[in-house]
């Protein structure tokens, strides 16, 4: 992998207000080796502890955060906590917070990361939002506890697996169909056996159903643009990429 073109991370085009400061990384700068090459963020995926602990610091520091990131454990359910609840590896896949500095963050390799702000800029959310979480209500639950009218939230969508790549069976479509006949438009016939998935269309029905109108992202494929993404659907074993969202200090 060339290093040198390949860019350290993904700024959302949205509107969001200028104080509000969201990204997803990629694999590109890390010291991590092997299957885990690059800038890999995840603590539990078998990479060499010290190498983790110093991609967070490069992280941290390219950033210029100020404080550390809350991550978290994810368990593909519909646990969202706030930002002051927050303890190390607590088990959740949405995080929420409306102080300066505190950083919402969520890892992936191939699921959603959705992010959320509102208009203002005074909160946001980062989502883990692979198909259980969505069929869940991780999105729905996520607005919800953001306790703001969804009219005024912005959702950036962040790189997954795209739908050529993602197969899935027919219990994961019957899964969507039961809730809402509306998902049926995110699966198509796979050649053999199975269906194609949408993850940013069946994320984008969960965000209209929530209220949000204003949708943004959804243009990459962990899975196909290997250069830039670990995906575990390709590799099996591999890095995680992180999502992070936070409110800055608003500029005079």
């Amino acid at each position: 992998m060339s290093k040198a073109t390949a860019t350290p991370w993904i700024t959302p085009s949205w509107p969001a207000p200028k104080h509000v400061h969201a990204c997803s990384t990629t694999r590109a700068a890390g010291v991590s080796t092997g299957p885990y090459e690059g800038l890999n963020l995840g603590a539990a995926v078998g990479d060499d502890e010290s190498a983790v602990t110093e991609n967070r610091g490069i992280l941290s520091t390219t950033l210029a955060l100020e404080q550390p990131p809350l991550w978290l454990s994810q368990q593909h359910s519909k646990r969202v906590i706030l930002a002051s609840e927050h303890q190390a590896d607590i088990p959740a896949d949405g995080c929420i917070s409306q102080r300066v500095g505190e950083v919402c963050v969520v890892l992936g390799a191939d699921c959603l990361p959705v992010l959320l702000c509102d208009v203002a800029g005074t909160r946001v959310a980062a989502v883990h939002a692979g198909w259980r979480g969505i069929a869940a209500g991780i999105i729905e639950a996520t607005v919800a506890r953001l306790g703001t009218d969804p009219v005024s939230l912005l959702a950036w969508l962040g790189p997954a697996i795209g739908p050529r790549a993602y197969v899935v069976g027919n219990e994961v479509r019957e899964t969507f169909l039961i809730k809402d006949a509306a998902t049926a438009n995110a699966f198509n016939p796979a050649s053999g056996a199975g269906w194609h998935a949408d993850l940013y269309q069946l994320a984008r029905l969960s965000l209209q159903r929530a209220g949000v109108n204003h949708t943004y992202g959804g243009d990459h494929c962990t899975y196909s643009e290997a250069e830039h993404f670990y995906s575990f659907r390709r590799n099996g074993i591999c890095g995680r990429m992180a999502s992070l969202i936070w409110i800055n200090h608003p500029h005079h």
